[in-house]
């Protein structure tokens, strides 16, 4: 172990052979899993939260399917026993050093460190947006307390525009603009309402959804429910009290027209950005990312570091099933990097997005680096590409429990990682 920074400041110093920075999906199903393969490891996980989310439920809280106190726990009750929780936020790396500091001036040494803090959001990218969240017709479910607004909204409007945004890449679980967009949708068809609701789709991006082969799937919804879809539109600005939601629409010679459109509910999704206390630090690649190795997750400069989860700078999708996939490779390489496991193991870039395209039926895209299809399941039992019942029950019955006992407890159930030497598909 090298020597600790000097204590003539009297700085507190705790030292861990494993620190974990972020108790989310990512940070939790590593430390389970790290503990599940060595129980004598001396784990820290850090982060300032004292609520745990299911953040993949909150979709279903904006349909009226699940509630939103069943997509929370506290903190502690979800970190594996014999994980040390702290509860503090980072402020800075020391890569050179071993060390991370806290906000409280302690400074976390370790051997390895393993960081997956997630994302920010990053509401204040557009104009007036904070002001009237949760107010005047604007919601968004990439939040725990404005998803029950966005079911309430959905209940109560009768007629009127209703517009669903999706920001530039990259971002939380790519899908959920348009599972806001279906199941809102499918809501007022089924009270005959949808005629007199237009529905419109604002995507920053050029295509419906990254994986061409699930498109004609969501097409045929996007026709079913006459959604108005627009392409290359950026949500900038919104005047809540106005109802009118300003974009920049960029054309293809390359100029842009600014658009603005009034609206009754308007379903936002913000841009996405690393935290800043990663952008900031050594640990980051030029666009402000975790710079890892695609395959073994560890960091490119810094042998000892490794990442996983929606802040690493891979290709993959940012989703929990991701994180699912990327919890054992980190684990199982954290310890070949302890001398304790033999083989390093690789990451496929899977990723998994249930896109709930009405109530009762998901088309289940799976996908791995290059878009190269994943599923879970052989094709006459479960067809991803084909909106089924059964990647429903998948969905609202069985990933919650997974989740929760599985992923989180340890469990490697359909996420056994790959060895290194595997076939690599980029």
């Amino acid at each position: 172990m090298p020597a600790l920074p000097s204590t003539a400041n009297s700085t507190r110093i705790d030292h861990h052979k494993v620190v974990i920075v972020g108790a989310g999906a990512a940070g939790i199903a590593t430390a389970a899993s790290l503990f599940k393969r060595d129980p004598t490891l001396d784990i820290a996980l850090i982060d300032p939260a004292e609520v745990h989310y299911y953040q993949p439920g909150w979709t279903m809280v904006g349909a009226g399917i699940f509630s939103a106190a069943s997509t929370a726990r506290s903190m502690i009750s979800a970190t594996p026993k014999g994980v040390r929780f702290i509860k503090a936020r980072v402020d800075s790396f020391d890569p050179a050093a071993q060390s991370v500091a806290v906000e409280d001036g302690r400074i976390i040494s370790y051997e390895q460190l393993v960081v997956c803090p997630g994302l920010t959001l990053d509401w204040q990218a557009i104009e007036g947006l904070t002001e009237t969240l949760g107010r005047n017709g604007v919601t968004s479910n990439y939040r725990y307390d404005l998803a029950p607004y966005t079911w309430q909204l959905v209940q109560n409007l009768k007629q009127g525009r209703a517009l669903f945004t999706q920001p530039p890449m990259p971002i939380k679980c790519a899908g959920a603009p348009q599972k806001a967009l279906y199941l809102s949708c499918d809501h007022w068809l089924r009270r005959e309402r949808l005629g007199a609701i237009k529905a419109s789709f604002y995507n920053s991006g050029p295509v419906l959804f990254g994986v061409a082969d699930y498109v004609p799937a969501l097409m045929a919804y996007i026709d079913k429910y006459a959604v108005d879809l627009n392409y290359s539109h950026r949500l900038v600005a919104v005047d809540g009290p106005g109802k009118r939601a300003t974009f920049i629409h960029s054309l293809a010679d390359g100029s842009t027209q600014t658009r603005v459109e009034p609206f009754d509910m308007l379903h936002v999704v913000p841009p996405q950005v690393a935290p800043e206390f990663i952008r900031s630090s050594p640990l980051a690649d030029g666009a402000g990312w975790l710079d890892v190795d695609p395959f073994t997750l560890r960091h490119l400069q810094f042998a000892n570091v490794h990442g996983l989860g929606d802040v690493i700078n891979t290709s993959n999708a940012k989703t929990a099933a991701a994180a699912r996939k990327q919890a054992p490779v980190v684990a199982n390489n954290v310890l070949v990097a302890l001398g304790r496991s033999p083989t390093l193991a690789h990451y496929d870039g899977y990723g998994s997005c249930p896109l709930t395209v009405e109530r009762g039926k998901i088309v289940l895209a799976e996908f791995k680096y290059g878009g190269t299809l994943a599923p879970s399941f052989p094709q006459w039992l479960l067809n991803g590409r084909q909106p089924t019942r059964l990647a429903w029950l998948l969905k609202a019955q069985l990933l919650p429990a997974l989740y929760w006992h599985g992923m989180l407890k340890g469990r490697e159930w359909l996420a056994r990682p790959q060895p290194a030497g595997a076939e690599k598909q980029s």
